[in-house]
């Protein structure tokens, strides 16, 4: 199955792009400018190729296979390849990040969900770093991953960005946006964006956190830690356990994330608020993981993903999200279960209710009737 989402998932929000364009010097207003004028060449660029497949995608059945490429400064991709499957180190940082973290990714799918990478059928893993020159983002552009250096070109006392290979929670987070295409297609816009989002930044988080073998309670649960410089007053990009803390900065702004409903933000900017109202299924995932306990991945990382893979449609809410989340977890764990009452509790911290199994299904059928007139 083809991926039906055309257009590219980018990981720096477009208000922090535009808060930059505001607010920075003359040299960061240029960059901010022109890599807003990119990503739009971007998407038009991948809207005009839809459903292309790279050749020789498919690896042997249960093996990881990554290709990295070096775009040496320019936007042709996939670009010059510097490293494959088994080859030693290159000693690009970026380089060796990018094929870590593709590596750490894979492994999280297929050791702990059983799924054959991106596409659930081998596909291959293919990066291209050093994409253009000063290029402060990274995306998912529904055949591969590409990533800027960052501000590594500009003066010290410019720098906003370090290399988006840094934080391997920014690959695993990427690299699930292709996951997501190719299973409950997720609409990017509005609670489905944002429910996008957040299952991106849930699988990012537990690729990180499996990398360093922490438990829930142990890891810190920031999305892009070490992805500023020090010239930011921040933390990182998002915070799962504290929504809205993540950043606050004379230039780029406060994080902007509710984690409650009752904070729910209504815009119609960033398609919709998907990366800013993903702090609130962010955080009914955090309370999971802490009620549960352990290792985050072995059972709301289990919970979340099934859900994701075969109980979520394009047009599923938060609501939906929670009560579909509830029944996974009866379904693997019991109705009487720690895990299932974890879920509940964690829906229940951001204002969502989760109803019964007879009251879901009632719901279902009202929502289905509204849907299809």
């Amino acid at each position: 199955m083809a991926s039906s989402v055309n257009f590219p998932h980018f990981f720096i929000p477009p208000y922090i792009i535009e808060s930059i364009i505001e607010r920075g010097s003359p040299k960061q207003k240029e960059r901010a400018h022109k890599m807003l004028a990119l990503s739009s060449q971007i998407r038009d660029r991948r809207q005009s190729r839809p459903g292309v497949v790279l050749s020789g995608m498919t690896a042997a059945p249960g093996q990881k296979y990554r290709l990295i490429h070096d775009a040496q400064f320019g936007s042709d991709l996939p670009g010059l390849l510097i490293r494959r499957e088994g080859d030693a180190p290159t000693g690009d940082k970026a380089a060796d990040e990018a094929y870590e973290g593709a590596g750490q990714t894979y492994d999280l799918f297929n050791d702990i969900f059983g799924r054959n990478s991106i596409d659930g059928n081998g596909m291959n893993l293919v990066s291209t770093v050093h994409y253009m020159q000063g290029y402060d983002n990274a995306f998912w552009d529904g055949e591969q991953m590409v990533y800027g250096d960052g501000d590594e070109d500009l003066p010290e006392e410019e720098r906003l960005f370090n290399r988006f290979t840094i934080a391997v929670d920014v690959i695993g987070h990427e690299l699930t946006h292709g996951v997501t295409d190719y299973t409950s297609r997720l609409a990017y816009r509005d609670q489905s964006g944002a429910l996008n989002e957040s299952f991106s930044d849930i699988m990012g988080i537990l690729v990180k956190q499996r990398f360093l073998g922490q438990t829930a309670e142990e890891a810190d649960w920031l999305i892009g830690a070490g992805l500023f410089t020090s010239l930011i007053k921040g933390k990182a990009l998002r915070s799962m356990k504290e929504p809205g803390t993540a950043y606050d900065d004379p230039l780029i702004g406060k994080d902007p994330q509710p984690g409650h409903m009752k904070d729910y933000v209504k815009t119609t900017s960033d398609s919709g608020g998907v990366h800013i109202n993903s702090g609130i299924p962010n955080r009914a995932f955090y309370r999971a993981a802490i009620n549960t306990g352990g290792y985050a991945w072995e059972r709301a990382g289990k919970i979340w993903y099934i859900t994701l893979r075969d109980k979520l449609t394009e047009n599923s809410d938060f609501q939906d999200a929670a009560e579909k989340t509830w029944q996974t977890a009866v379904d693997l764990f019991g109705k009487s279960s720690r895990e299932q009452q974890a879920v509940i509790e964690g829906w229940k911290e951001v204002g969502i209710t989760v109803h019964t199994r007879k009251k879901v299904r009632c719901m279902d059928k009202i929502r289905n009737w509204f849907r299809d007139g």
